[in-house]
């Protein structure tokens, strides 16, 4: 009965969900016997042989008592039925079934199998408040039972003492199946959740990918567009150039292009390797502080007015993390000033040390032509700021009384 019992579990627990550790029911079940399934009439079945087994074996053990009559006999044998009988509502009313028969048994000794079978069901589907309830009663009834239909074989203190045990054992086993039970429900419930959180993980990791694309796209892909637009936009408006500077144009727009398409080869495949980008910052094909010359250079190609007041001593010692966002900054800043204050002058400073950090200030004026060269979103600052608190450091940005702009950051000089 008890390796049976022990694969009903699950159905059984269906019919009382409040006893599951996670309150988790099965939907098919409904408690009420109408819908069982294959396991639950196997299950059933040898629920009622056990109890069966045990009633002829106490028929059996009547017939040969000469204190007990031949009507005696046959009603302890219906009563015997009858209990087994009910043995099918055992599912429904566990616990209403097993004290009705605890009590018949006291006089019906051919129920006590059907007892024992409703004592277990309840050990292994009732909390402990309710099994010790039941089970107390039947360990009372067991030495009563003994006095009032004594076994002419035995004396009334073995008598009294078997059926204790027995009360005990089936009690215990139950119980000891309802907590092998809910510890494999409560592991099946962390394996759910734990798949549960690594979805939420997996989900989360695609979504910072994705952020981290949006941001390098932005990074990479603004300046040198806005470098296309404005060189692009010089050809339109001046279409009787002279042929050397109509060159020279599409020289840029050429290089610029493709340096955008090489800078976006470079971004992917950091954002393809294995680990999603981490590892050695300095093997990242990414520009650093060093490389920020370049960057001034290249604007100024593009027509801009760039003052660069580089006070770092070496720009090579700066940290590759630190360093690239500060790259990143002024980029960004430049890239703003070429789309909404064409034709002023923009100043940059750098310094710092390891011990005070590094900082970073942008300052132009207001513009000297009409802006809208290039459309933006809006967006390139603030990824800035959340780029600069990821490092942590601080980023400020707004507009000066003379209408023009500052940007002033500082980064932590980390090794």
């Amino acid at each position: 009965m008890g390796d049976s019992e022990a694969g009903d579990m699950a159905g059984a627990d269906s019919a009382y969900p409040w006893l599951l550790p996670s309150a988790v029911a099965d939907p098919r079940a409904s408690g009420d016997g109408s819908r069982r399934t294959v396991r639950d009439w196997v299950v059933d079945i040898c629920c009622l042989a056990v109890a069966g087994v045990v009633g002829l074996l106490v028929v059996e053990s009547l017939r040969h008592d000469p204190h007990v009559s031949g009507p005696l006999l046959l009603a302890d044998q219906l009563i015997g039925a009858a209990a087994c009988t009910a043995l099918w509502l055992r599912r429904r009313w566990p616990v209403g079934l097993a004290v009705v028969l605890v009590v018949l048994s006291v006089v019906a000794p051919c129920a006590a199998g059907a007892m024992l079978v409703a004592v277990f069901t309840v050990a292994v589907h009732r909390p402990f408040r309710v099994v010790a309830a039941v089970g107390g009663l039947a360990l009372v009834t067991a030495p009563v039972s003994a006095a009032v239909r004594p076994d002419p074989d035995l004396t009334f203190i073995v008598s009294a003492v078997a059926g204790v045990v027995l009360a005990l054992t089936v009690i215990g086993w139950g119980m000891f199946l309802r907590s092998r039970r809910q510890l494999v429900l409560s592991l099946r419930e962390r394996a759910r959740r734990a798949e549960a959180e690594a979805g939420l993980r997996a989900e989360r990791a695609q979504r910072l990918a994705r952020e981290d694309i949006a941001r390098e796209m932005h990074d990479v892909l603004a300046h040198r567009l806005s470098l296309l637009c404005v060189h692009a936009g010089a050809l339109e408006f001046r279409p009787d150039a002279p042929p050397a500077e109509v060159a020279r144009a599409a020289g840029v727009i050429r290089d610029s292009a493709h340096q955008a398409l090489q800078d976006l080869r470079e971004v992917i495949g950091v954002l393809r390797a294995p680990g999603g980008g981490d590892g050695d910052e300095a093997s990242r094909p990414q520009p650093t502080l060093a490389e920020l010359d370049d960057l001034v250079e290249e604007s100024r190609q593009a027509g801009m007015l760039v003052t660069f007041d580089g006070r770092v001593v070496d720009p090579r010692t700066v940290p590759p993390a630190t360093g690239r966002t500060a790259y990143r900054i002024v980029q960004e800043a430049l890239t703003n000033a070429r789309k909404h204050a064409p034709g002023a002058e923009v100043t940059v400073r750098t310094a710092g040390d390891p011990r005070q950090g590094l900082t970073i200030e942008v300052v132009n004026p207001a513009g000297e032509e009409e802006s809208g060269v290039v459309p933006g979103s809006g967006q390139g600052l603030i990824g800035l700021s959340e780029r600069a608190t990821l490092a942590g450091g601080r980023l400020a940005h707004g507009p000066t009384p003379d209408g023009g702009f500052r940007l002033h950051g500082w980064l932590p000089w980390r090794t």
